[in-house]
């Protein structure tokens, strides 16, 4: 049997997410912030790094037994309601 998840306990998950979090983050500030790339910082780019969030993320949710679709989908719901009349058509906050 091959396991596609990340083995571990919540917290070791949690661990490698927060590490993942912070590949993203060092590729956000290098490409849109004020932070000088150094060589090969950006071997990876923005797609990938918020993939491999997302996987840890969805590990995650079922080594906890979290339905993610439907907690996805409930937030969305919630902001939609939330948010119907916060921002004008061109994005700017009412």
């Amino acid at each position: 049997e091959i396991s596609l998840g990340l083995v571990g306990s919540e917290m070791c998950i949690r661990d490698s997410l927060m590490e993942e979090t912070g590949e993203l983050a060092r590729v956000i500030a290098r490409v849109y912030g004020e932070q000088i790339a150094k060589e090969g910082d950006l071997r990876k780019g923005l797609a990938e790094e918020m993939a491999d969030v997302m996987w840890v993320l969805m590990c995650l949710a079922n080594q906890t037994g979290v339905d993610l679709t439907a907690a996805f989908e409930a937030s969305l719901a919630k902001k939609t309601t939330r948010d119907k009349n916060r921002f004008h058509d061109d994005g700017r906050q009412r």
